[in-house]
């Protein structure tokens, strides 16, 4: 029989569960390393032996760790006024090349610790491109974020954000602490591969979301990084996850928790940072000196005057081999330059079976960097060293800071005698056009094409209005559109462009390019400008509905055809025959109607790629054109008379180069 005290007892026990569960005030836990940790964890994420909390491990992945149970942010009693919480968290970000940064983490309120369907990428595997924005979400997040995506508009590529339902954050900042007492603002870089501490605290009583950072040895700031008053009980619901989400792209990422603090109604435990797990070395990092000697003197006492003999004789012999070409200006542009030996190991010692094409600019073949396990593409190009070589070198190495994820990526250069080696991304899905043209190829979706049309747009506008200098690319066709892995377009060979200062006038007077694309401004005056790289990408839009080159070796001229169609109202009858009809009828209507707009012969009556992207996302409707049965055969007939070599080069025969498998590059430096 059970005792009267039993059952009190019993009870009591009972209703202090259900106040734990109820009463949000003690609702707090403390983590200073994860072994042994009970967390819902999915994707790449995982627990280390070491106690490390690593949601990403590779590229072109995702990963979440929530805590497992969920908890209830709202008040009992009145269910419309948000507690005050407060979370800490000790994170690292590191990244296999320490000059490439690849996407970030995010704390996260969420609804559901179930994130499968979101995207990876920018994305940082908290939503999708369907549901980003919507208030439905009630998604709360503080973002680390180390790449600059233009979509979301990212004030810079290192930077903290708070994001409500939306990757477009509603307040954002550039990583770094304001100092206590002199009140000044210190930088710090995300992906420094240093241990961090962030700060997440809100009151429910003034409506306030302050975020703080500052390196792992530095007291938490009084003056916060972020604050911005907000009413979180019309975005979080009633009960909620907590946790972490994290994404990487094309790059190689490591993204660890070390610590992790949360309390409602209370400050966050503090984190120990005696405590907390330490950050591993990554594979390809140097050994120190001291392990370096432990190693090496035993073996170099005993055979110290074989081994000189022998190391004297193999650098002689690798010195001959690798000799590069190095002049004293060149020290300035010393991280964008690779050695010799590495691209020649890279690339196998650049056999035939490496080789990925062959034009009149020279060769490209493919390579794997062996520290870092990189795929690149080298393109091998004479030179002449006495000509202007330090201001090309310079331009070079400027392309090679344009950062965006739909631009082929430019990582450096190396010279030798009479020689130049560029050094790109490796796109391992080739050229657009040999989707577009080679008939053993599946056919390439509509539902395809219009996505890279858009990620071509999106490029466009970054080179035109969004980086430090106007860039004019001079060169886009559908054989420059290379592939990544996940078959997102990403324009390339910058072997013709050309920077200029914005609001001053470009100073270039060689007309440039491929028949078929070159505009009627540019054939006058040989200056090329935004508007010329407009007038290309329209032929580009027609090119990739019709599936037709601009000018057909049976003298069909693409423009003139797809105008006579569109004049006969039939404009329908141009798309592409071996899409059999599954297409969207509307959104093939708007890119050809498109592609006519920014073919019109006067460059001020073209859209800027600002308001392409706007027309293409549907936020701006394309502007009715009258009298579009304009004969532009003349100005196709123009392209091949008298103008430079390199554009009077028939497109059957024009020197091209890849940087993918079959791939075309065309031209070069």
């Amino acid at each position: 029989m059970v005792s009267v005290g039993s059952i009190s007892i019993l009870l009591l026990f009972v209703l202090h569960k259900i106040e734990l569960v109820s009463s949000a005030s003690d609702e707090q836990f403390a983590y200073e390393g994860f072994a042994g940790a009970n967390l819902t964890l999915d994707g790449a994420a995982a627990v280390t032996p070491s106690g490390l909390l690593a949601l990403t491990n590779d590229k072109h992945t995702k990963g979440h760790a929530f805590f497992p149970d969920p908890l209830r942010f709202h008040r009992p009693v009145s269910g419309a006024a948000l507690q005050s919480f407060s979370a800490t968290f000790v994170f690292a970000i590191i990244s296999e090349h320490a000059q490439l940064s690849d996407h970030g983490l995010a704390f996260v309120l969420a609804p559901s610790s179930n994130l499968s369907d979101a995207t990876g990428a920018q994305y940082l595997g908290l939503l999708n491109i369907s549901n980003n924005g919507k208030a439905s979400n009630h998604i709360l997040a503080v973002e680390l974020d180390t790449v600059l995506s233009p979509e979301f508009h990212d004030i810079d590529s290192n930077h903290v954000g708070i994001d409500v339902n939306n990757l477009q954050s509603m307040e954002s900042h550039t990583a770094g602490y304001y100092e206590d007492g002199t009140g000044k603002f210190l930088n710090l870089t995300l992906m420094s591969r240093k241990a961090m501490q962030l700060w997440v605290d809100y009151s429910g009583q003034a409506m306030e979301l302050n975020v703080t950072l500052a390196p792992l040895d530095v007291e938490k700031p009084k003056d916060p990084l972020l604050s911005t008053a907000i009413n979180l009980s019309e975005i979080v619901n009633t009960t909620a996850y907590i946790g972490f989400s994290s994404a990487t792209g094309l790059s190689i990422a490591y993204h660890y928790i070390l610590g992790w603090s949360f309390s409602l109604n209370g400050a966050a435990p503090v984190l120990n940072a005696s405590n907390l797990p330490v950050l591993p070395r990554l594979p390809h990092q140097k050994r120190s000196l001291s392990e370096t000697l432990v190693i090496v003197l035993p073996f170099a006492t005993a055979g110290f005057i074989i081994a000189l003999l022998i190391v004297v004789f193999m650098f002689m012999r690798r010195w001959l081999r690798y000799a590069e070409l190095h002049e004293d200006w060149e020290v300035e542009f010393g991280p964008h330059r690779f050695s010799y030996k590495d691209l020649f190991h890279a690339t196998k010692g650049f056999v035939s079976k490496q080789l990925l094409g062959t034009g009149g600019f020279g060769r490209v073949y493919k390579g794997v960097l062996l520290e870092s396990n990189l795929e690149i593409a080298v393109k091998r190009v004479s030179h002449d060293s006495k000509q202007g070589m330090k201001e090309f070198i310079a331009e070079i190495v400027s392309m090679g800071k344009l950062r965006h994820k739909n631009l082929v990526q430019l990582l450096g250069y190396c010279r030798r005698k009479g020689e130049l080696l560029l050094v790109y991304d490796y796109m391992s899905n080739g050229s657009l056009d040999k989707h577009l043209y080679d008939q053993s190829r599946p056919v390439l979706s509509w539902n395809m094409r219009f996505h890279i049309i858009k990620c071509i747009a999106s490029g466009l506008l970054y080179l035109h209005e969004d980086w430090e200098q106007v860039v004019v690319h001079r060169d886009i066709k559908a054989s420059n559109v290379l592939l990544d892995s996940e078959m997102n377009g990403c324009l390339g060979d910058f072997g013709l462009a050309k920077m200029y200062s914005h609001g001053t006038n470009p100073r270039t007077t060689n007309v440039v390019g491929t028949m078929g694309y070159l505009s009627p401004e540019l054939l006058r005056t040989g200056k090329a400008s935004p508007g010329t790289d407009v007038f290309a990408f329209g032929m580009f839009l027609l090119e990739v509905t019709c599936g037709r080159r601009p000018l057909e070796h049976d003298q069909v001229v693409l423009l003139d055809w797809v105008l006579e169609h569109w004049n006969k109202g039939a404009i329908l009858d141009t798309v592409d025959a071996r899409l059999s009809g599954q297409y969207s009828a509307e959104e093939v209507s708007l890119v050809l109607k498109l592609g006519l707009l920014c073919l019109q012969p006067m460059p001020n009556a073209r859209p800027s790629m600002r308001q392409i992207l706007q027309y293409l996302d549907g936020t701006l409707t394309v502007p009715e054109m009258a009298m579009m049965n304009l004969d532009y055969s003349t100005l196709m007939f123009l392209q091949s008379e008298g103008f430079d070599s390199y554009a009077m080069l028939d497109a059957s025969s024009r020197a091209t180069t890849s940087i993918g498998p079959g791939s075309d590059l065309s031209g070069g430096r």
